[in-house]
């Protein structure tokens, strides 16, 4: 599982990179130093995630112990949205938490400091953690397959929705249409333009999908300053 995800990785945040230099070529020059450090720590969270992520599919198919169905007629198909946006909310809600947590001084030096070391991030750095900030982001979705039952198709939906949006949010532009980030829904998602933010600063925008934690704690500190050229595509 390892090697599964490893390999996700890098096709995912490679294409991501690959777009990137053909979208906004010379944005990322001068950060090869950069993003070989932001691959070697990726690589190394792989390990970290694989791990849960194996325990997962070997309880699921040797033993069936998680709340993974694949019979599409197991439950009414209007759960399979509602189990989505469930899923969604719960791992959102917990990223933010444990983010705002590793924001806090002490936790900031031991672990999250890796993650912040790149000024600005690339699309490799989605997955640049220290371990014990790998383990936060690995142990959730494993966590909830045992407790909330959701159809296979419907969990690869759910990490291929967290691969997309961690990755997009580091890349240094926006891929959604302006229309959708200035409008109401950018009210209450986060894309690039939100995430940037928190990069710059440093505090607040702690969230991962959802802008609903960051408004009700006060910690939702706007939109950032990218420029114009990189502020996604007119609706």
């Amino acid at each position: 599982m390892t090697a599964i995800v490893a390999l996700r990785y890098l096709v995912s945040s490679g294409a991501f990179a690959l777009a990137t230099r053909l979208r906004h070529p010379g944005l990322y020059r001068g950060r090869g130093a950069q993003m070989r450090r932001e691959i070697g720590w990726s690589l190394a969270s792989t390990a970290i995630y694989g791990l849960p992520a194996g325990i997962v599919a070997w309880g699921w198919q040797a033993h069936g112990w998680t709340r993974i169905y694949g019979d599409i007629d197991a439950r009414p198909l209007w759960y399979l949205p509602v189990s989505l946006l469930l899923y969604l909310l719960l791992h959102d809600s917990f990223f933010y938490w444990t983010h705002r947590l590793l924001h806090r001084p002490r936790w900031f030096r031991l672990a999250h400091a890796v993650h912040h070391e790149s000024r600005p991030p690339t699309a490799w750095a989605a997955m640049s953690f220290h371990p014990i900030e790998a383990v936060t982001g690995a142990i959730v979705v494993p966590a909830l397959v045992f407790l909330i039952p959701i159809h296979v198709a419907v969990l690869g939906l759910v990490l291929a929705i967290m691969t997309v949006m961690g990755i997009g949010n580091h890349m240094g532009w926006e891929m959604f249409p302006r229309a959708l980030v200035h409008g109401p829904a950018g009210r209450w998602l986060i894309t690039a333009t939100h995430h940037q933010r928190h990069h710059a600063a440093y505090r607040g925008n702690y969230g991962l999908y959802f802008r609903f934690w960051d408004k009700a704690c006060g910690t939702d500190i706007g939109l950032g300053d990218l420029p114009p050229s990189r502020l996604g595509p007119r609706a």
